[in-house]
């Protein structure tokens, strides 16, 4: 995917110096299938060598990543937009998506690139009753997972960042954020 394609499909209503600061990387992951891929995400310029690390410090302890696509990937899209449910529902790791908090009105901190989710399936969002992406389930055990101890948590929060695996109002496991 080049820079531009990774831009298709950008709500008209995200400001400029937003789309400006962002970057589109290549990461190299370990994944379930035992073997060594790359894939892309788009981060805020500021980020981008936190992002690196972690994914490399990942890739030594054969942490298991399903898939690191933008979400401006055509399979993400519905009705040409881009959709953050599709992304998840395909287990899909991603950064940049400029989009609301789940169920609010406040820009979500992937509206500015400064955010992450990693393989939501194994890592989902739950406030009360409501589990996303459908079917996924939280279980430690399970590889792909994360925990405080894993090693993508361990390297993001040592650099700043904060996991919504510690947020307490509700679990967001698979989102880490840096302000």
């Amino acid at each position: 995917m080049t820079y531009d394609q990774a831009f298709d499909g950008l709500p008209v209503n995200c400001p400029t110096h937003i789309k400006e600061r962002q970057r589109l990387i290549t990461v190299k992951y370990y994944s379930f299938d035992n073997k060594i891929h790359q894939g892309q995400l788009v981060i805020d310029v500021d980020l981008v060598e936190d992002i690196e690390f972690a994914f490399e410090e990942a890739l030594k302890e054969e942490f298991p990543i399903n898939s690191v696509i933008p979400i401006s990937y055509e399979s993400f899209r519905r009705n040409g937009r881009w959709d953050d449910d599709l992304s998840m529902e395909a287990n899909n790791s991603s950064a940049f998506n400029y989009r609301t908090i789940t169920g609010g009105q406040v820009l979500s901190m992937h509206a500015r690139g400064r955010a992450i989710d990693i393989n939501p399936m194994q890592n989902p969002y739950i406030r009360g009753r409501i589990t996303l992406p459908a079917n996924s389930v939280y279980n430690p055990e399970i590889e792909g997972t994360l925990t405080d101890d894993n090693v993508i948590v361990r390297t993001l929060v040592s650099r700043g960042w904060s996991w919504g695996g510690n947020w307490t109002a509700l679990k967001d496991y698979q989102h880490l954020e840096k302000e």
